[in-house]
């Protein structure tokens, strides 16, 4: 059988878009939520107060420019605890959700007094944020 150009583009787009529908759908599966960064955006504003997000300035507690793909403890003049210097973690999806779950119970030690997300949407709205817009 032969195909024309078009066909197969068709094909695979058809293809590709049917392996990210499965991809996402495994996620919610598993629990995950989808993050809806928009709404991130305003779940963030209780973030904000200590945390800066993308100018690199340090509040009460460090920058979050750059925080997704980032080892915990590492940004450059902020003073970790002993705790979070020694996690050993880098900062993505799941250890983010973990951590904003429940800062003090994931990170013996820190100094973060924030008691956490307890909405586990919330969680995955500021991590769709924060992948957006703390570059």
């Amino acid at each position: 059988m032969k195909f024309s150009k078009t066909r197969l583009g068709l094909v695979t787009l058809c293809a590709a878009t049917l392996a990210a529908l499965t991809a996402a759908g495994a996620a919610q599966a598993a629990g995950a939520p989808a993050g809806d960064a928009a709404r991130g955006k305003t779940v963030f504003a209780r973030c904000a107060a200590c945390h800066d997000l993308n100018t690199g300035a340090i509040r009460m507690g460090p920058s979050l420019k750059g925080v997704v793909g980032r080892k915990a403890g590492t940004f450059a003049n902020f003073s970790y605890s002993a705790g979070m210097k020694g996690k050993g973690v880098t900062w993505g999806p799941d250890t983010l959700d973990q951590f904003l779950t429940a800062p003090m119970k994931y990170v013996p030690g820190t100094r973060m007094a924030f008691p956490g997300l307890s909405n586990p949407q919330d969680r995955a709205d500021v991590i769709a944020y924060l992948k957006v817009a703390a570059k």
